[in-house]
């Protein structure tokens, strides 16, 4: 059935039959109607075909281009989406393409990351797809009867004070000292965080006119999810950064003077020199270890707005994990 509207001098036509979807813009009403007709007795005989016959990295391409663009996050996934390109499944046409493509991509990367890292490629994916959809590019998602590898259980993972101390101690950070090397003040970062559970990334783009010594927080105006938040700042936290700010010269904006690759690659560093490379631990561990502590003193709400969670159950399963001997002493 064919619907055709006028918008300002433009004739728009709009056909939907036997589940196709397809339409155009045409200068006049005779060239609207002609070519609806046309559409529609191609799909009555079964010659027409709405998905178009490009590959799925061309897809992506598009999409990349139209929508990734337009999101926040477009950088990682930007690169995500052109590395899955890069694999055979983009080499896949869309009228041929099938769950058993993605089934086929789905194994090989499991075989190369980790399931969480297969989980967020899958989300990317079905956006893809989602999108397609609604160019009329795709009839269905083939994700969606796809069999998800089981994720992996939360971690649980927390620093034991021991630890605490030889990373500090091996960045060479010291309260009494100018943190002159990158090093020294990623352990600042290190024990801010711990502090405080701010992100990686909130910490290294915290800058000075966001912290008010006044009321002791830290403006967050730009988070992972997308909301700004305030974080309360308690005393430690407060004099690593009134040490910093000593140091401050007039050009500085960024607290901490590291960006988050520089970070990420220096953390490491410290691992290894404090013979910590084989303990498991991820500087993101020190968002669940600074909540643990804090839920000592704020509720399940309070830690939400502290770190920014919009989902109780991941904050409680992921990033709330109590010594239990700990409750086992409230019962006595």
């Amino acid at each position: 059935m064919a619907t055709i509207t006028k918008r300002n001098s433009q004739w728009r036509v709009q056909v939907r039959k036997k589940g196709i979807s397809k339409s155009a813009t045409f200068n006049t009403k005779a060239d609207a109607v002609s070519w609806a007709n046309k559409i529609e007795s191609m799909i009555d005989s079964g010659e027409y075909d709405s998905i178009p016959r490009i590959t799925f990295a061309e897809l992506i391409d598009k999409y990349i281009k139209e929508v990734t663009i337009t999101k926040k996050g477009a950088r990682n996934e930007k690169y995500r989406l052109l590395r899955m390109a890069r694999t055979p499944l983009g080499d896949v046409t869309l009228p041929e393409l099938s769950k058993e493509d993605f089934r086929k991509w789905q194994n090989m990367r499991l075989k190369e990351v980790s399931i969480a890292s297969v989980l967020r490629e899958r989300t990317s994916l079905s956006a893809v797809i989602t999108q397609a959809m609604q160019w009329d590019f795709l009839k269905s998602n083939p994700l969606k009867t796809l069999e998800q590898p089981k994720a992996p259980p939360p971690r649980t993972r927390r620093y034991s004070d021991n630890e605490i101390e030889k990373i500090v101690f091996v960045s060479g950070y010291n309260p009494r000292y100018q943190p002159i090397t990158t090093q020294s003040r990623v352990g600042a970062i290190f024990l801010f965080a711990l502090e405080t559970a701010m992100r990686a990334g909130e910490i290294c783009k915290l800058t000075w006119d966001c912290v008010d010594f006044t009321k002791r927080t830290a403006f967050l105006p730009e988070t992972k999810n997308g909301y700004s938040r305030t974080v309360p700042l308690s005393t430690k936290a407060i004099n690593i950064l009134r040490h910093l700010e000593l140091f401050q010269s007039d050009d500085e904006t960024n607290v901490f003077r590291v960006n988050s690759s520089t970070l990420d690659a220096t953390f490491r560093k410290l691992k290894v020199k404090a013979g910590l490379e084989d303990a498991d631990l991820h500087f993101h561990d020190t968002r669940r270890e600074a909540l643990t502590r804090l839920s000592k003193l704020f509720t399940v709400m309070e830690l939400a707005k502290i770190s920014g969670h919009r989902d109780l159950s991941i904050l409680q399963n992921t990033y709330y994990t109590p010594d239990i001997s700990e409750l086992a002493q409230k019962l006595l």
